[in-house]
């Protein structure tokens, strides 16, 4: 085959030089004519010169157009010669050229609209019976033409069968009811596109649209779900598709500046192959550095792109076009064709059937056609996507075989109107060279992509399939060699991928541009969420970059911790010494020194002593709402009652001091069994104040999940301090009379002073409790509990060491003084004693 081609090209070529007819192979006449809109040429004379609606012709032969409409001629060929297809039924076909515009293709598109016969289209209320004059309409290729044509189409109903518009606005059935494409919509195309980026780590782009329904298109959808596959976009930006406009050369070198200044390596590029030609030109002249393009058949296999001088300094070229099978014998085909339109007896029969068709409407179909050989689309034959069109082709056969309920025999002739057509089209699959095709809910078809690679070798170029994409991406990255020095991928990327743990932060102007920061502590990293890092529940606790929260642990003052258990054992001691000192006072009991210092009223605030640092224990452990409430009122009671009986002696030695006159009669009220009384009615007052703690508001368990940075801190918070202040204060004030009534008093040397020993206690107990008040209401922690743990201990031995120790070593080290003389009238002033 590939000989008999060679062979061709050189007869072709040769015989090229007088003018052929290949234009008029662009119609044949038929029982069902199908209308093909192709852009045969290009580059138009500029249309805002056009003062009158004369006919708009193009100046240059786009080669691929031309071998489009060839593939639609031989399918149309091989389905009239098909006995099992349309047996008995002849398709004709009358293509036009639409030139890339708009303007140029509604020409052919009204004269497809006119009335099978006639030149005019009918106005009509019911369009039910219109024939016109064909049955269905093949092409165009671009989207924003197809967005003209396909408004005029679907208002009759006309299948509409395009090769290559893939605009995501035509999938829109209600707009576009009879339009169909054999080609995937954009929509797969910039996923694709999409994934290829993220495979390759490839986050910070440039992406480039033409300025046209394309490129806007395309770009918009890409646009759309960049953000989902974390990629940014540095720059985005449209090029124009007129060329001939004056402006059009400063857009070009404006969109090439600012893409270099954005620094990006990679730049995506969704247009036709004229505006990229254009680009890749000005990139080229203006010293673009090497970038990775991303491009699409648009303008990929275009051999207008690839022949552009120095195009191998672009960089890596690397893009998708469709997954389209070859369609055999089509390259012989158009061999033996380009052979026929040489010989004069084939071109008289050609214009023979043109007659037949109304030649003088819209003859200029290509002027450039008759002009050319073999040798000029023999490049081109190669890698056209020809299958498309192919496609196209035998779905409206396929239709047309169903309406008419042909048989592998026979057609039977029966008047099939074209919207006829469109419910088979809608429901049945169909065959084409053993490939099954179907149209989906949106009227078109997804075969899928080739991925491929610009391969320069000396100077030639090879379309290298690199990779493909269905529902899935997959990349060979070892044929792909990069324009890096070590031919590895580049990177480009505004921001590294962060580690799990960390966050996305933007920085500067780029709204998509990270650094990658640390989550903080008590937060964690969620893939839902990348950008933030999400707190953690209160009961819960993270450590820096965490992905993670974890249940706090409970924290108090445990009691096999090392604090605690030094401050048992300093209780222990403390308890100790307190036993001891009741032990000796007890079996001193009757001597002149424990009668002086208050007889069985010591021993008794000896035993409260004791029981207030029993209640240390209350401070350790697990605090609940009962504990917290006791621990206040047990301390309270127990002072109260060591201060109660101090509170007795002061009295006593104010009586004796201060008013000896009365003391005689008040004495009686402050010793022996009445002192007992008063003991009493002191407890009794703590136990109202305690009760007023209690209605007010106790004490109650809290749990502080702030102190702490990974446990949960159970503490005791005072719910009224007014309650405190009472229940605590009425032993301050107990303690404050006791330190009135005795620290002035004065004795003899030769007579022991009890009262400074009320004096000493009650002023070490104040200054305990000053920086008690102090520590108590500001700590968070467990040290709020060894705080109250250390003041109730340094409370009792500040008591013990200033009041009953001195005592206890005149009983043991200085029995002699342990007299009545000694202790008898000890309370007395000096100058009372003087004057007696």
């Amino acid at each position: 085959m590939v000989t008999d081609l060679l062979l061709c090209l050189s007869f072709g070529y040769a015989a090229a030089l007088k003018p052929t007819c290949l234009s008029a192979q662009l119609r044949r006449p038929g029982d069902y004519i199908l209308g093909g809109l192709f852009p045969f040429g290009m580059d138009t004379v500029n249309l805002t010169t056009r003062s009158e609606p004369t006919l708009v012709v193009c100046e240059r032969l786009f080669v691929d157009g031309l071998i489009w409409a060839l593939g639609m001629k031989f399918a149309i060929d091989q389905i009239n010669n098909s006995t099992s297809l349309l047996p008995g039924v002849k398709l004709g076909y009358d293509m036009h050229d639409t030139c890339f515009e708009p303007v140029v293709a509604l020409q052919p598109s009204l004269l497809f609209l006119t009335q099978k016969g006639t030149t005019g289209i009918g106005v009509l209320c019911n369009y039910t019976d219109y024939q016109p004059r064909v049955t269905a309409v093949i092409g165009p290729h671009k989207s924003d033409l197809c967005l003209v044509t396909a408004k005029l189409f679907s208002s009759f109903l006309i299948p509409q069968v395009s090769y290559g518009a893939s605009s995501e606005k035509l999938s829109n059935t209600e707009l576009y009811p009879s339009f169909y494409r054999t080609v995937p919509s954009d929509k797969n195309l910039v996923e694709a596109v999409a994934l290829l980026l993220h495979k390759f780590g490839w986050n910070w782009i440039a992406t480039i649209g033409s300025d046209d329904e394309y490129g806007r298109g395309a770009m918009g959808l890409f646009l759309s779900i960049a953000g989902n596959h974390s990629i940014c976009i540095a720059f985005e930006g449209l090029i124009p598709t007129d060329l001939t406009d004056p402006k059009a050369k400063t857009q070009l070198e404006d969109t090439v500046k600012l893409i270099n200044k954005t620094k990006a390596n990679i730049i995506v590029l969704f247009a036709f192959s004229q505006p990229a030609q254009a680009l890749l030109e000005h990139s080229i002249r203006m010293g673009l550095s090497k970038k990775v393009w991303i491009g699409t058949e648009a303008w990929m296999l275009s051999d207008i792109a690839a022949s552009i001088p120095n195009i191998q300094s672009i960089g890596t070229v690397l893009g998708f076009i469709l997954k389209a099978g070859t369609v055999p014998g089509f390259q012989k085909y158009v061999a033996d064709l380009f052979t026929s339109v040489q010989q004069d007896k084939f071109c008289q029969e050609s214009r023979e059937f043109n007659r037949l068709m109304n030649s003088n409407v819209l003859d200029a179909r290509c002027k450039h056609c008759d002009n050319i050989s073999l040798h000029d689309v023999s490049s081109m034959l190669s890698h056209s996507q020809i299958q498309p069109v192919y496609v196209a082709v035998y779905s409206v056969a396929y239709a047309l075989h169903r309406a008419l309920g042909c048989t592998h025999q026979a057609c039977p002739r029966a008047s099939i109107r074209s919207w006829q057509l469109l419910h088979f089209m809608n429901t049945l699959p169909f065959k084409v060279n053993g490939q099954s095709f179907r149209f989906d809910q949106s009227h078109g078809t997804n075969t899928g992509y080739k991925l491929i690679f610009w391969s320069w070798k000396n100077g030639t170029l090879t379309y290298l399939p690199v990779g493909g994409y269905e529902e899935s991406l997959y990349v060979n990255k070892s044929q792909i060699q990069f324009h890096t020095a070590d031919q590895k991928e580049p990177t480009s990327e505004c921001f590294r991928h962060c580690k799990p743990g960390q966050f996305r932060q933007i920085k500067g102007f780029h709204l998509c541009c990270y650094d990658c920061t640390d989550c903080p502590e008590n937060t964690f990293w969620s893939t839902e969420d990348s950008s933030t890092c999400t707190p953690c529940l209160e009961h819960q606790w993270s450590p820096v970059r965490s992905t993670q929260c974890y249940d706090r642990s409970e924290r108090y003052l445990f009691w096999n911790e090392p604090l605690t258990i030094a401050l048992l054992t300093l209780m222990s001691i403390t308890i100790s010494l307190i036993c001891l000192t009741a032990v000796l006072f007890l079996k001193s009991l009757d001597t002149p020194l424990v009668q002086a210092s208050g007889g069985k009223l010591t021993l008794f605030a000896l035993f409260t002593l004791m029981l207030l640092c029993l209640s240390c224990c209350l401070y350790i452990g697990k605090p609940s709402n009962h504990l917290c409430m006791i621990q206040q009122i047990v301390s309270a009671l127990c002072l109260n009652g060591c201060f109660s009986t101090f509170f007795i002696k002061s009295l006593e030695i104010t009586l004796v001091t201060e008013f000896p006159r009365c003391a005689p009669t008040f004495l009686y009220w402050v010793t022996q069994r009445r002192a007992w009384l008063l003991v009493t009615l002191c407890l009794l007052a703590e136990c109202l104040f305690c009760f007023c703690y209690l209605h007010l508001g106790p004490d109650y368990l809290v749990p502080d999940y702030k102190s702490l940075p990974t446990e949960v801190l159970l503490v005791c918070n005072t719910e009224s301090w007014v309650a405190f202040a009472l229940m605590h204060g009425y032993n301050g004030c107990l303690a404050s009379v006791g330190f009135l009534c005795t620290f002035m008093v004065q004795t003899s040397g030769k007579k022991y002073n009890i009262a400074r020993g009320i004096t000493f206690a009650i002023l070490i107990y104040f200054i305990i409790w000053i920086f008690f008040i102090a520590f108590f209401a500001t700590l968070k922690t467990v040290l709020r509990s060894v705080t109250q743990i250390g003041t109730i201990l340094a409370t009792s031995l500040g008591i013990l060491g200033t009041y009953y120790i001195p005592k206890c070593y005149i009983i043991l080290f200085k029995p002699d003084l342990n007299t009545v003389d000694y202790f008898h009238n000890s309370i007395k002033e000096e100058p009372e004693e003087d004057s007696q």
